[in-house]
């Protein structure tokens, strides 16, 4: 069946022509059955424009590449059967590929010297171990506390925005009044009003990427109706990201010279770019006006909620780019880095006296476990990135649009539809009885029923406990 109504068999319409009637549309047994529970034509959903997949949040069918273990977040939806030692999906070590490379070759050069060259021995005392070895743990202690801070206020503030989006959802769907002779364009408003409470959690994960534009997949049919300077500014003129090979190579190995300014599209824009999340928030905000002076929203608090949600919202987008754009100071970052690698090249010539050949795979190791804790903090320190270990803002996205389908699959329940329901056991687990049992009864034996209620439960539990200390 087409997307425009039933299908007509052209022999049916011939025949009906000639007798002067009006073709009957043919309606499939599938159709029938269907029109037979739900009161409507089953309207087909259209495919999504310029993606592979129906749904662009979902990452269900795909497979883990080599890709995803250098670039991320990681899809904590897969499980690995490995031991968390052997793991290498979501591990800091395809990070240390090169640093690793580095030590070992200075570590063999540092050796080689000491024990092919006549006369040249470049080992030193170990004591300058003990010294440094206590400031590196200091810094490295400092750096990975703070960036861990950030990662935890981060995914608390993507926490409150799922609550946030899941309150706002339930008043516009379950609070707001569909006004009488109006009811199809305040439904479609509702959904309307919705697919904004997604879109303002999408706009805002691209923000805090630095993804200021529209033509996003998962954003762009979220956005297309509305007027904002975003979407203006792709129109007008779009500047895509062109990454090469070997730049996504290096910056996949963690290389700091391969790495792009990643305010670079805002940097390059001719237009203004805009607040794409906080233009969302005014069309939320002014949709809330139209229910408060329409009537639909009839009680005080319903409308204070709103607002309140509104505001929420609001501290999420300000709180989320307070993380984003407060990192740790260039200072202490500079210094850290500096003690850090300070302290693995001299540690062949502290470790050659005592180890002589043994070394250089002595210096690896050491140096995967203190680098492997310098490079945690550096990637978890911006929690909104695309590094393997950040945090999974499409999947929250994904959470948000489950949410707001699952509050607008049902209409808004009628109390009698459930509480006056035969299978609803008022007196569960204690009586079997439905609620129309219940309801023949008079009130004095459901209340006597409560009253005994209490006693029962204390007998059980009595019983129980008598049966343990009889086993005992």
């Amino acid at each position: 069946m087409s997307e425009d109504g039933p299908v007509i068999n052209a022999q049916q319409a011939q025949q009906a022509h000639h007798n002067g009637e009006q073709p009957k549309p043919q309606v499939d047994t599938e159709q029938a059955k269907s029109t037979s529970t739900v009161q409507e034509d089953p309207y087909p959903m259209s495919p999504r424009r310029n993606t592979t997949t129906p749904n662009p949040f979902s990452r269900r069918n795909t497979s883990i590449d080599i890709d995803d273990y250098f670039t991320g977040p990681r899809d904590i939806a897969k499980h690995s059967k490995w031991p968390l030692f052997l793991q290498l999906h979501g591990s800091i070590l395809p990070k240390m590929i090169v640093p690793l490379l580095v030590v070992a070759a200075w570590a063999t050069l540092i050796t080689v010297i000491s024990k092919k060259v006549e006369g040249v021995n470049l080992g030193i005392s170990s004591i300058l171990l003990t010294v440094t070895g206590f400031v590196v743990g200091l810094g490295l202690s400092f750096r990975s506390s703070t960036a861990y801070e950030r990662y935890a206020e981060g995914r608390k503030y993507w926490g409150q925005l799922i609550f946030t989006c899941q309150g706002l959802g339930r008043v516009f769907w379950i609070h707001a009044v569909e006004r009488e002779g109006r009811e199809k364009q305040d439904l479609l408003s509702k959904l309307t009003a919705m697919n904004l409470i997604v879109a303002f959690a999408v706009s805002l994960k691209h923000k805090l990427r630095f993804e200021p534009y529209t033509y996003y997949d998962d954003l762009v049919e979220l956005v297309d109706h509305l007027d904002t300077f975003a979407k203006s500014a792709t129109d007008e003129n779009t500047v895509r990201p062109r990454v090469g090979m070997f730049k996504a190579v290096g910056e996949n190995l963690g290389l700091s010279f391969a790495a792009s300014n990643p305010r670079k599209l805002m940097k390059k824009a001719k237009t203004p770019l805009g607040n794409l999340p906080l233009e969302i928030l005014c069309y939320l905000t002014a949709y809330v006006d139209e229910l408060a002076l329409n009537g639909q929203l009839p009680i005080g608090m319903q409308q204070t909620a709103a607002y309140n949600q509104l505001q929420a919202l609001n501290d999420v987008m300000v709180g989320t780019e307070r993380v984003l754009n407060t990192p740790l100071p260039i200072a202490y970052a500079i210094a850290i880095s500096q003690i850090t690698w300070i302290y693995i090249f001299l540690l062949p010539f502290q470790l050659f006296l005592e180890l002589d050949w043994i070394t250089i795979p002595a210096t690896i190791a050491a140096s995967y476990i203190i680098l492997g804790i310098f490079f945690i903090g550096h990637e978890i320190e911006n929690p909104f990135g695309n590094d393997v270990n950040d945090l999974p803002l499409d999947l929250f996205c994904q959470q948000i649009v489950q949410d707001m389908e699952t509050i607008a699959a049902r209409p808004k329940p009628r109390l009698a539809d459930w509480v006056e329901n035969p299978r609803n056991k008022v007196m569960f687990p204690h009586s079997e009885s439905g609620y129309s049992v219940w309801a023949q009864r008079p009130e004095v034996a459901i209340r006597s029923a409560l009253r005994n209620r209490p006693h029962a439960s204390f007998d059980k539990m009595g019983a129980i406990n008598e049966k343990g200390e009889h086993n005992v």
